[in-house]
């Protein structure tokens, strides 16, 4: 009988999932999700500026996403070094090399191939085509704008691989000391990158949203989290789980109705911009830690299946409105759509088509070419992020 309570709580100590951060992924990509629909459903920011700050506010999925990220890797990391005492440095970029690059590339080549066939989907210079494939398309996009919609989303997936160059060796080599330092001094950093961009004037957008050294705060801020509870999680009654999220999201809104931050521009005051975007960052934080520890009964299976196919949900959301409101238009004239959707509703019925195919575009995704590089990405792995 003991024998077995140590084997199981062996077993514990190498497993790290946590089906209530699978929902948050969902939340993350519902509300990027609905920040991409403004550029096919404009919200008058006179008119309805609720729904306009709802709608900017929801690109903050993305840092959102940083943070997730950056807190389950480090703890994962910090894990791996105190179970088996160090780092190994090449099975973590095997892993993130199973569980990112097939997609990744797999979207950008498609994307690629379909720019012969339809505009506006895809890279169309090879300076263009060899920054994505180097990860290095949002300094590409900071530098010439963006490039079409289908294909822009990718530039956050290059910020991600930028920050896990360095991580694991940190972790190898100083553990929580030198990631807690490192992470203090890119806060710094992205504030002064935020500051330096609201002395700038400028014309057009100033690339701030897609500059590394800016949503590095993000990751730092997840690291710091990981470091702070040392594999714990917060055991908070659900009322107050529930206040938070809602401080979380008035952090966001007011943001946006307040200062006056927006992700695809620069803040034209310093004090504005840190204001601002530490809102943002607050908001970030307190979103996980309401989540985090959730008991595993109060996560429907649907809900963090929805979380656990997210990143085909991003990849492919915004191709999805790309043809369902821009090529669509193309193909089906109005007058034939009018004759079975009323003009009032095509903006909803729309939207609605997107998120189910992007759904089922994801779960396919997931099942047939997703999970055979996560099968293999086991081999590679020293405490198990994924549910048995």
């Amino acid at each position: 009988m003991t024998s077995t309570i140590e084997s199981n709580n062996l077993s514990a100590a190498k497993r790290f999932y946590r089906p209530e951060l699978d929902a948050l992924r969902f939340f993350a990509f519902l509300v990027v999700f609905w920040f991409h629909r403004m550029d096919y459903v404009p919200v008058d920011p006179i008119t309805q500026p609720w729904a306009y700050a709802i709608g900017m506010a929801g690109a903050f999925g993305v840092p959102v996403f940083f943070l997730l990220s950056s807190f389950l890797i480090v703890e994962l990391l910090l894990r791996e070094r105190d179970q088996t005492g160090s780092v190994h440095i090449k099975s973590f970029y095997v892993r993130r090399i199973l569980r990112i690059w097939p997609l990744y590339f797999a979207a950008f080549f498609g994307l690629v191939a379909l720019g012969h066939f339809l505009p506006n989907v895809g890279p169309k210079t090879y300076r263009s085509w060899l920054a994505f494939l180097l990860f290095a398309a949002n300094w590409y996009i900071m530098r010439y704008g963006w490039i079409a919609g289908p294909i822009d989303p990718l530039w956050s997936i290059a910020v991600e691989e930028q920050f896990y160059i360095a991580v694991p060796l940190l972790a190898r080599i100083g553990g929580r000391r030198i990631l807690a330092v490192v992470s203090v001094i890119l806060l710094m950093v992205s504030y002064f990158t935020s500051a330096h961009y609201a002395r700038l004037v400028y014309s057009g957008e100033s690339g701030q949203w897609v500059n590394s050294w800016f949503q590095f705060q993000y990751f730092a801020a997840g690291a710091l989290l990981a470091i702070a509870l040392q594999g714990s999680v917060p055991r908070w009654p659900m009322l107050l789980r529930a206040i938070a999220f809602v401080i979380a999201a008035g952090c966001w809104i007011y943001a946006v109705m307040g200062p006056g931050v927006k992700s695809y521009d620069a803040h034209t005051t310093v004090a504005g911009a840190i204001g601002g975007w530490l809102l943002v960052l607050l908001g970030s934080m307190l979103f996980l830690l309401a989540v985090l520890g959730i008991p595993e009964s109060y996560v429907p299976r649907w809900l963090s299946y929805l979380g656990r196919i997210s990143y085909g949900l991003y990849i492919f959301h915004s191709l999805l409105f790309h043809l369902v409101f821009e090529a669509g238009e193309r193909w089906m004239p109005r007058r034939l759509v009018a004759l079975y959707v009323p003009a009032s509703v095509v903006p909803a019925f729309g939207t609605t088509l997107v998120l189910v195919l992007c759904i089922a575009s994801a779960a396919l995704s997931y099942r047939y070419f997703e999970r055979p590089f996560l099968k293999l990405k086991q081999r590679f792995t020293f405490v198990h992020s994924r549910p048995e």
